[in-house]
């Protein structure tokens, strides 16, 4: 969707939404819209709209008018993203947002372009021309406001780079995994060093080296070589301890040996989400040119049943030297992350790590897939990311770590096990990785599995499956508490 910030003036043709309490004054005044909004019983109360078309020379626009209202809670992004949702499928491909006139900050404007272009978010790119033509894409969106070039400004260094970090992540997640495997998704990464990213792309012989056992373990039973992608962003001070994010990305995940249940297993193509996300934020930061050091690192494997899979009972020694008995291959994810956090603290001493996973079906049991289950070792680390949570709309739930819970850890057999029972599942997952992470390192972990990836949501910025939740989380966290 190509995105232009103008001045006032009626749309020509497409589908225009005015956001106003007054239908006089507006761009698209006339009698018959007055006579529109009179026979619709359009009042100022805020949301209350009313659509009718209004001519333009020979044309007719789409028009809706929606009131502002007096409140000062409107939410502009909120509602041109439920507008343009209601337009999928309509054949509209135009779109026009006025919002002059009203109180819309250049923030809010940007927010608004944001807002519908994730509204407007279709994967269609396995689907033939022929089922795409029934339901034609938006291609243009024009904000009218008051002040487009302050506007755009704000959507150029931020709101439309992480829009495009957000929808990078809805694809990598929406892609089959016989299109993202870890080969494959590593080559996709490897493509945004065109946007001044560096990218490296381990092995399995460089970690199977560096003594990556646990990660490694969990790819054994695919054909398909596992690799560990590291994204580095250098947009802070020279030499400047970085940020880092840490994202579990099983492209696949059949439960290996301890076998999930085939019904909805076709899902489990979105197990690889927290890597998506962190790609995705790497991208955003990248294209903003983010004045911050912030590394990302995705671990990539797949998860399959063959004879050399790994067995439940099996015993692995991780990079950092703990031993961990895998009681459960289905728990696998941590495996992964166990060590990917041990690279990050080792080899780059981060000021501050952030990991993100579709961890545990514990998570969803209790947040559902309204909130990302929130852990960390650190309070202040804790109540940023709470309060780039409110900004960002990627919404968090701080959860509890304790020694208690540690303990359902332990086995008689090695260092740890890799299941904690089946109480606080959630927790227990967060206890393991936080094994990994060392006492230094403020850390926190996010278990997204409930928000990254949902099929069916009530929120119009939403679409079915990859949501690409943690992209506009892990922007706004850095820029907040990073940039200089």
């Amino acid at each position: 969707m190509n995105v232009t910030f103008v001045k006032a003036a009626p749309a020509k043709s497409g589908a225009a939404l005015v956001i106003s309490n007054a239908v006089e004054g507006s761009a698209y005044s006339s009698d018959a819209v007055s006579a529109a909004a009179k026979a619709s019983g359009f009042a100022a109360k805020a949301g209350d709209k009313f659509s009718t078309y209004a001519m333009s020379g020979a044309k007719a626009v789409n028009l809706t008018v929606m009131a502002r209202g007096k409140a000062d809670t409107f939410d502009y992004e909120m509602s041109a993203a439920r507008w343009v949702k209601s337009l999928r499928g309509s054949g509209e491909t135009a779109l026009t947002i006025h919002l002059d006139g009203t109180d819309a900050t250049p923030d809010d404007a940007a927010r608004v372009a944001l807002g519908a272009r994730l509204a407007g978010y279709v994967f269609d790119r396995r689907k033939s021309d022929a089922t795409k033509s029934k339901k034609p894409k938006f291609k243009t969106l024009k904000i009218a406001c008051d002040n487009p070039n302050a506007a755009k400004k704000s959507y150029d260094n931020y709101y439309g780079p992480v829009g495009d970090g957000q929808i990078l992540a809805r694809d990598l997640v929406n892609e089959p995994p016989n299109v993202i495997y870890p080969k494959a998704y590593a080559a996709e990464i490897k493509k945004l060093t065109e946007f001044g990213l560096s990218v490296e792309i381990l092995g399995e012989k460089k970690m199977k080296s560096l003594g990556m056992n646990a990660l490694l373990g969990v790819g054994l039973g695919s054909p398909r070589e596992s690799q560990m992608v590291i994204m580095r962003w250098n947009g802070g001070k020279k030499g400047a301890k970085p940020a880092c994010l840490v994202g579990k990305g099983v492209t696949f995940d059949t439960g290996g040996i301890s076998l999930k249940p085939g019904a909805n297993m076709w899902d489990m193509k979105g197990d690889m989400g927290g890597s998506a996300a962190v790609v995705g934020a790497m991208c955003a930061l990248a294209k903003r040119k983010a004045k911050a050091n912030v590394v990302g690192i995705v671990g990539l494997v797949e998860n399959m049943p063959d004879g050399l899979a790994q067995l439940p009972g099996d015993i692995v020694t991780s990079m950092s030297g703990q031993t961990i008995e895998v009681q459960n291959t289905d728990a696998e994810g941590r495996l992964v992350l166990a060590d990917a956090l041990h690279y990050a603290v080792t080899k780059y001493k981060p000021t501050a790590m952030i990991d993100l996973a579709t961890l545990t079906g514990a998570i969803i049991v209790a947040l559902g897939d309204e909130y990302a289950g929130l852990f960390s070792n650190n309070d202040d680390l804790a109540s940023q990311i709470m309060a780039a949570s409110d900004t960002s709309t990627d919404k968090t739930w701080r959860f509890p770590l304790a020694k208690a819970y540690d303990k359902m850890l332990d086995s008689p057999n090695a260092d740890m096990k890799n299941i904690g029972g089946r109480a606080a599942g959630s927790i227990t997952a967060a206890q393991f990785l936080q094994r990994f992470v060392g006492k230094d390192t403020p850390w926190a972990h996010l278990d997204i599995a409930g928000t990254g990836m949902k099929n069916g949501s009530k929120d119009p910025r939403e679409p079915t499956f990859g949501t690409g939740f943690g992209v506009r989380l892990l922007n706004r966290w850095i820029a907040d508490n990073h940039e200089s």
